[in-house]
């Protein structure tokens, strides 16, 4: 580790820029769900638990009518 460090060229802001379709929530999960996507993520070797949540979503969206109408809700 350094002494010092030289902040002067420096940017504030986020490590990895976001997508411009990407747009933040805040959602509340049951404890069961979250953990499930997040062990599915740790048992593929690492990831991202949220774009597996929004693959889900998105694989629910576009499954046929038939299918989709025995979910709750």
């Amino acid at each position: 580790m350094k002494r010092e460090y030289d902040f002067r060229s420096a940017k504030r802001g986020l490590v990895v820029a976001v997508p411009k379709t990407k747009v933040r929530i805040t959602i509340r999960l049951d404890r069961d769900v979250l953990d499930w996507f997040r062990g599915e993520v740790e048992r593929a070797g690492g990831g991202n638990y949220q774009g597996l949540i929004n693959e889900a979503l998105r694989q629910h969206i576009h499954a046929p009518a038939e299918r989709r109408s025995d979910s709750p809700g």
